[in-house]
């Protein structure tokens, strides 16, 4: 393997690193319903963990509501219960067919509840992203020391790695910093 392919190997993870933490801040809520809310909650169907949107439809038919309609009917309470034991906080109504969630305006407590979650996300993601540099790091000492490459190859190698850590280590904090903004709005 070249120093470049372990760069460009390297490069691929943190982009999948970032991709996992804009996932995840999708589904962050900020004061307005939206359907991938409920993307990180399973419930038990059948005694198999099932994320919610294969149960069935959700819908966002007014800025502050979800709609979900189940194809199984009878899923209703476990769907319920779901949400209810999620750290969402929101409470859902059924009507027998259909659960409606309400979302409810942010107070300044879950504001700052939700700002500390999007920080502590954000770090755990540039971790993510010097582990990735710490073993291609070291992929590029291996070479050294087999004599695959020379001391300036290595120390070039290393530089290039640190610029494209710095690189995903931004965009994670300009990630961190939107979010953050687009919750602390009122």
């Amino acid at each position: 393997m070249t120093t470049k392919e372990i760069i460009e190997n390297a490069k691929t993870k943190m982009s999948k690193t970032i991709q996992v933490y804009k996932n995840d801040m999708a589904s962050l809520r900020a004061g307005r319903a939206n359907p991938q809310l409920l993307d990180r909650i399973s419930v038990d169907y059948y005694g198999t963990p099932t994320p919610i949107n294969q149960l069935g439809n959700i819908s966002s038919p007014e800025p502050r509501m979800l709609v979900i309609s189940l194809w199984d009917s009878k899923a209703i309470k476990d769907v319920e219960k779901a949400i209810m034991k999620s750290d969402l906080g929101i409470t859902p109504n059924n009507d027998g067919k259909v659960i409606r969630l309400m979302v409810p305006e942010l107070n300044e407590e879950r504001r700052r509840e939700l700002t500390k979650i999007v920080k502590k996300s954000a770090e755990d993601s540039r971790v993510a992203v010097r582990a990735i540099r710490r073993d291609s790091v070291e992929q590029i000492k291996k070479l050294k020391k087999d004599s695959a490459i020379t001391e300036d190859d290595q120390r070039k190698a290393e530089d290039d790695m640190q610029k494209v850590t710095d690189n995903a280590i931004k965009e994670v904090d300009k990630l961190a910093a939107e979010k953050e903004k687009e919750i602390m709005q009122v």
